[in-house]
């Protein structure tokens, strides 16, 4: 039978016994009671509709504030496309300057050492960085298994110009990357070095998220420096991280970050960018030009010495086209907001909400005594973030598909997201698929249709389910998805394509059963 919350679950006195619990062990909470007030107000749209959003990781929600001020600009101003030297298009020129600085300033950047460039996303940050850098014989693309399919495919263009490309494997249960292994890889001399042995060799690109978009592993930012120090460029993927965490460039000096600004503040959506190290900036060699690009183009001249091009220098070298011009001024506004709240206030509530859940699921069994459970990554808050992946599992120990698990959340208004999250390194390692398996499911793509390679390779790589938290949420989300969770208890997979099933109130989640996690500053 299907699993079906009730309605009436939340917001009972079982819920308020919970929520007292809750604040007694994590009295850190009290501190972020500003983001209550915020989700009636400005996020209040969730609870009129009664929906429970725990997507985040894929895509944080807007403040109504952020459109009203955006909608307001745009109705009191004329503003042109930037590429002239006209009053509208140099308004919007000195708005889209004025934005690079407040990313800076938010990033703690110093604008002596960093540029801003802007992109569609984090992955036109990082379609920046693998087609220009200069991948070579002799030189290499070192990332961890963890790593959204983005980095993965700067893969790709290392290869193309003959590039080394290695990883360095994540290791379960924990999902994190052994220190001594990745700093084995830093220091070894390659087989093909410029030099021969002995000699001083070309190193590379070193690529790792400062959050996994999979486990919520935080790895450590020391890595920055230490790839550094033995001759590495590092490109940090900060999309899962920024939302909810302080990256201050002051501090951790990667030469490339990359991050989406949807995934902070939730709008606008169609805009990113590449804040990169103007010494770092100087290597990059893009493989083309566009409009925008460059400053001077000509037909007659393109088969000489020059090539009949010059490339504007610093990020208009980078933005292809024209940029979304009226979007960007939503990006300095959306930076205000999270400012106004404070990233430390955001981190502080995640980090509570994200150390109860886990605690919550973690000691969560059928009747029989079998866990319902699984998570991938840390059980505790210790460098991780506010993102969890899990599967449910049956009475028998069978595992529930996280699609189903999709289907029946969907129905109550629940929104998660399940797969494997463009992350298939951190997936192979959690779901423990082996490389032997996973070449052979690659061995004859060329001779199947999309439908039948599909079909092959789901019947291994369902995926999991990731519920994740971010700026607007609170207790009540937290414990809807634990009592959600619960209805499944005692549920055999082979009653899951039958009728609905009453669901009573399942009480407060076995709080006590499980250690509260510290949820202070990491």
């Amino acid at each position: 039978m299907i699993p079906v919350l009730d309605t009436a679950v939340t917001g009972t006195t079982a819920e308020a016994a919970a929520l007292a619990v809750f604040r007694r062990d994590y009295p850190a909470f009290a501190t972020t009671s500003v983001l209550d007030d915020l989700r009636a107000t400005e996020y209040g749209r969730l609870d009129a509709q009664g929906q429970t959003y725990l997507d985040y990781t894929g895509g944080s929600l807007y403040a109504e504030s952020q459109v009203q001020q955006h909608r307001a600009l745009l109705e009191q101003n004329v503003f042109g496309n930037p590429h002239s030297e006209n009053p509208t298009s140099l308004a919007m020129s000195r708005r889209i300057e004025e934005t690079r600085a407040r990313i800076l300033e938010f990033f703690n950047a110093s604008p002596a050492d960093y540029e801003v460039i802007f992109t569609p996303n984090a992955t036109g940050a990082l379609k920046i960085v693998g087609e220009s850098y200069p991948f070579a014989p002799g030189s290499d693309y070192l990332l961890t298994f963890d790593n959204h399919n983005s980095v993965n495919g700067i893969r790709e263009f290392a290869r193309a110009k003959g590039a080394t490309v290695s990883y360095v494997a994540a290791q379960p249960p924990d999902l994190r990357v052994d220190r001594d292994k990745l700093m084995a890889h830093l220091r070894e001399t390659p087989t093909r070095a410029t030099g021969g042995l002995g000699q001083e060799r070309r190193r590379g690109l070193f690529a790792y998220p400062a959050q996994s978009n999979f486990s919520g592993v935080q790895h450590p930012l020391e890595w920055i420096a230490e790839a550094q120090a033995l001759g590495w460029d590092v490109l940090l993927d900060a999309a899962a991280f920024a939302p909810t965490n302080r990256l201050s460039l002051d501090r951790w000096r990667p030469d490339f970050v990359a991050l989406s600004f949807y995934k902070m503040f939730g709008y606008p959506t169609g805009i990113g960018c590449l804040i990169t190290r103007k010494t770092a900036l100087a290597k990059l060699q893009r493989p083309w030009y566009a409009g925008g690009t460059i400053t001077f183009s000509s037909v007659q001249a393109a088969e000489g010495h020059g090539r009949g091009f010059y490339r504007s220098p610093g990020p208009a070298g980078f933005e292809d086209g024209t940029l979304d011009y009226l979007g960007i001024p939503a990006v300095d506004i959306g930076l205000r907001h999270l400012a106004s709240i404070g990233m430390q206030t955001i981190h502080t509530r995640v980090t509570c909400l994200a150390a109860w859940l886990l605690n919550e699921l973690a000691v969560l069994t059928h009747t029989n005594g079998v866990a319902m459970v699984r998570i991938y990554g840390p059980v505790d808050v210790h460098l991780r973030g506010a993102s969890i992946a899990l599967n449910l599992y049956d009475p028998t120990g069978q595992m529930i598909d996280s699609r189903l698990v999709e289907r029946y959340a969907n129905r109550i208004m629940l929104s998660l997201r399940r797969g494997c999250h463009c992350n298939p390194g951190a997936g192979e390692a959690a779901l423990g698929i082996s490389k032997a398996e996973m070449t052979g499911y690659f061995q004859n793509k060329d001779r199947l249709s999309y439908e039948e390679f599909l079909h092959i390779i789901d019947r291994r790589t369902a995926g999991v389910a990731r519920v994740s938290f971010g700026v607007a949420s609170t207790f009540a989300d937290a414990y809807r998805f634990s009592a959600f969770v619960q209805t499944f208890r005692d549920v055999q997979v082979k009653e899951l394509t039958a009728g609905p099933r009453e669901v009573v109130d399942p009480g407060p989640p076995p709080t006590g059963q499980g250690q509260p996690s510290a949820c202070s500053a990491q």
